[in-house]
């Protein structure tokens, strides 16, 4: 395929993208991650295995990031989960 002049093979693009890592799955402590929020936790030595809730994981998140601010991966992942934890454990 031609995008802009240039040409552009699909496969390519598809073989790139693993979308196994974006679904979220059940985890053994309840948790719903998905692989490349936990490959984000690994990065940065956060046992997410033994947090219980996803507030306590979110808490152990912000714990670095008070001393580290210019994580940005991190960072969002606090906001992802901060957004997750709200939709699904607030009382609307």
């Amino acid at each position: 395929m031609i995008v802009n002049g240039k040409e552009i093979n699909i496969e390519d693009i598809v073989e790139d993208i693993d979308i196994n890592k974006n679904i979220p799955l059940k985890r053994k402590n309840g948790l719903i991650l998905r692989d490349s929020q936990i490959e984000i936790l690994k990065k940065y030595n956060i046992d997410y295995e033994k947090c219980s809730s996803l507030s306590n994981l979110i808490y152990e998140i912000e714990e670095i990031l008070t001393y580290e601010t210019d994580l940005e991966d991190l960072e969002t992942l606090s906001e992802e989960l901060s957004e997750q934890n709200y939709y699904n454990n607030t009382n609307k």
